[in-house]
């Protein structure tokens, strides 16, 4: 059975959540950290540091800056996720003008993934 975790981005995990970015920080501070299902922030899944997981709902939240939206980071994401749902697991992929713009519905919609997940 392979693992799920790659002990060689530990560190790197930790050092990004110590310099998330602002999106990253309101989404955590504002939302998830006090969220009734539990998240975790930057956690390592296989060869992957995602930036938030939540194991009961087997969910990731990923936030995408304006670099996801190019072709070799479209094709980056696109390979990863794959990857990561090969794991059961589902990714949600969130613009983080999504964050700035619209913070209220971004919650909204995940906490229905959650139900939705929790409910399968």
């Amino acid at each position: 059975m392979q693992r799920k975790h790659n002990s060689n981005l530990t560190s790197i995990a930790k050092i990004l959540r110590k310099n998330m970015t602002k999106e990253e920080r309101h989404l955590w501070y504002d939302f998830l950290r006090s969220y009734p299902v539990r998240f975790l922030r930057q956690k390592v899944i296989d060869n992957y540091v995602v930036d938030f997981y939540c194991h009961e709902a087997k969910l990731i939240i990923e936030l995408d800056g304006s670099q996801h939206y190019e072709e070799k980071g479209f094709l980056k994401d696109k390979i990863r996720t794959e990857e990561i749902e090969n794991r059961n697991l589902t990714v949600i992929r969130i613009p983080n003008n999504e964050i700035n713009k619209n913070f209220k519905g971004v919650c909204e919609y995940i906490d229905l993934c959650v139900q939705k997940s929790l409910h399968r």
